[in-house]
């Protein structure tokens, strides 16, 4: 968490949201009950520190330890310290996830500054039904662990869920290689909803990124077009 700590404490631009990885904590483990923490744990308790000190949202999810379960649970703390979550649903079979971890069930849409925000995790990229806007959300959010080899289908993916959900949607990937000598090109972006890349940071760069956005820009945009009259309707089974 040290590093986290001196990367936010240095930005320069005051930010209202601060995205982190998946399992930025520990990286994309399999070994949940060697990392695994308590939703009290020490990593939870970061993130409020952190929330509280730069009056701001930090997001990112972590390796949680609940009813003898253990989840890939995205995190969203607020500077008041009451905390939301969303446990991963699709869990990444081809890397044995759904061997190791619970999957979740329940979506979660939080506001904040006016914005209405869906955080997703990784995986649940691929499932364009699980993220389908019904004019819930400004916002989709990916924390991701995406390897390099799919590096393409990461950026199309991204692309794809902006313009079919008229919305933002930023993507925020790791990058350097980890305990499985998998590697990850990082390039995390951000799209507007007519499905331009407004940000992307350079492949294998570590790098920090500081975006201004526009919500009313956002809501012009869906007046002009509004799509999403059109949209059919559906029902998840859960």
């Amino acid at each position: 968490m040290e590093m986290f700590s001196h990367i936010i404490r240095d930005m320069v631009q005051h930010t209202d949201l601060v995205i982190l990885p998946e399992m930025f904590s520990t990286g994309f483990s399999m070994r949940p009950s060697l990392m695994a923490e308590a939703i009290n744990g020490p990593t939870v308790s970061w993130m409020g520190e952190i929330a509280r000190e730069h009056n701001t949202v930090v997001t990112g999810s972590i390796i949680i330890s609940e009813k003898n379960k253990f989840l890939n649970r995205l995190i969203w703390m607020p500077p008041d310290g009451n905390l939301k979550y969303y446990d991963k649903r699709h869990l990444f079979r081809m890397g044995e996830e759904n061997q190791h971890y619970s999957g979740g069930s329940r979506k979660l849409i939080t506001n904040w500054k006016g914005w209405r925000f869906r955080p997703l995790v990784c995986y649940d990229l691929r499932f364009p039904v699980w993220s389908r806007n019904r004019n819930e959300y400004d916002m989709l959010i990916y924390v991701a662990n995406w390897p390099e080899a799919r590096r393409k289908v990461w950026k199309n993916l991204l692309v794809a869920r902006a313009l079919e959900n008229q919305a933002y949607v930023v993507g925020v990937n790791r990058v350097g290689i980890d305990g499985r000598d998998i590697s990850y090109a990082g390039e995390s972006m951000i799209i507007n909803p007519r499905g331009n890349i407004v940000s992307e940071i350079s492949a294998y760069d570590e790098s920090v990124e500081t975006m201004s956005l526009s919500l009313n820009e956002l809501i012009a945009f869906r007046e002009k077009f509004p799509v999403h009259l059109d949209a059919d309707d559906f029902r998840i089974n859960t």
